[in-house]
């Protein structure tokens, strides 16, 4: 799924225009014992109590593609005859007796820690407007067609830890004085969610789904394996460290060379962003190459760096945004940490004086120190 699709979907969880009838779910203690199940519709509720589930919902469809949303990618077997897919086909038919088994599924796998946490789920049904310009392959797509519209019918599940609230001086209006209360267990943003099936080429897509990671560092593989019963792709956190390492056995990781990687990376994201291009942006070990042979690199490091990159990653290409942090400029010792806005990341140089070596900054425009403005 790219932005476009995945934006068009969020543009509905919202009361007036959602086909959702009901928010459905389970509240699990760290002891994977069941709490208490939730079951409402959402015409009944309170507006502003029901905005609030739906923007959970919402939240389990934020985030980059490729980063805290992945594609989960089912196999031609799987689709056809497997128990995990009987069940997610199940859900997003809206079977009361799947939400159990699911529910189940779900505490027996997900680890949580020592944390509580809500399971929500919704199905929703999408009169997906139809464009002349869509192009489906109906061939290999599932279709639900209504006078020309298709309807796509999916759920979406979010899994949200809850937290005790903090101890606050409270006003007790019986007694006319101020006591020390407790707040009630607070629900937090999910920590992870998915949706399926997959709103690929604004048609339904049985063969994928879409999972979300708040933390991409933090992917919870015992619940992809026990929900999906398929492997994910590298982690974002793994593939960049995978990337660190191709790159500094193969290049000399100068300021210069690593800022020049940094500064044409972000020219790429920016530009992408601007021309608001659908799918996500992505680079090939020749892009790299070329961007690498930009900021100096020698023909002998650059056919090192290619050899490595492609055993390591094989034909793959890579999400620029994983594999940078183009939205700060830090430097590190061992003792101090220097921040620059990246757009000024050329005013950071390292130069070696009287035989040892410094990072330097200008301070013609003057310094602060602790706010305090100082003479250097």
């Amino acid at each position: 799924m790219n932005k476009k699709e995945i934006s068009e979907l969020r543009r509905r969880f919202c009361p007036d225009k959602a086909n959702i009838g009901k928010i459905y779910g389970c509240y699990v203690n760290s002891s994977k014992e069941v709490i208490s199940y939730i079951d409402e519709s959402v015409s009944l509720m309170p507006q502003e109590e029901a905005q609030q589930y739906l923007n959970f919902l919402k939240k389990a469809l934020s985030g980059a593609p490729g980063k805290n949303l992945t594609d989960i990618v089912f196999s031609t077997e799987q689709v056809m005859d497997s128990e995990e897919h009987r069940l997610l086909m199940s859900l997003r038919e809206d079977k009361a007796d799947a939400r159990q088994a699911f529910f189940q599924k779900v505490i027996e796998n997900l680890d949580m820690g020592d944390s509580n946490y809500l399971i929500l789920c919704a199905n929703d049904a999408y009169d997906v407007p139809y464009h002349k310009h869509d192009d489906f392959d109906r061939s290999a797509q599932e279709y639900d067609v209504r006078n020309d519209d298709q309807v796509y019918r999916y759920f979406v599940c979010a899994i949200c830890p809850v937290k005790d609230g903090k101890l606050e001086l409270g006003y007790y209006s019986g007694e006319n004085e101020f006591h020390n209360c407790l707040a009630k267990q607070i629900v937090s943003a999910p920590e992870l969610g998915f949706l399926f099936p997959a709103f690929d080429n604004r048609a339904t897509n049985i063969y994928n789904a879409l999972f979300y990671s708040r933390k991409p560092e933090e992917t919870h593989y015992e619940f992809i394996e026990g929900i999906f019963k398929t492997d994910l792709a590298m982690s974002p956190a793994e593939i960049r460290e995978a990337f660190e390492s191709v790159l500094s056995d193969s290049v000399p990781c100068t300021m210069d060379i690593m800022r020049g990687l940094q500064d044409r990376l972000k020219e790429m994201i920016d530009a992408h962003e601007e021309n608001k291009d659908e799918e996500p942006l992505s680079v090939s070990s020749m892009d790299l190459c070329r961007i690498l042979e930009e900021c100096g690199v020698s023909e002998e490091q650059l056919a090192a760096f290619k050899r490595a990159f492609e055993e390591r990653f094989g034909n793959t290409t890579l999400n620029p945004e994983i594999i940078v942090d183009t939205r700060k400029f830090e430097v590190k010792t061992g003792d101090v940490t220097i921040s620059v806005n990246p757009d000024q990341s050329f005013l950071v140089e390292s130069r070696e004086l009287d035989g040892k070596k410094y990072i330097l900054i200008p301070a013609d425009s003057g310094a602060e120190l602790n706010g305090f403005s100082v003479t250097v």
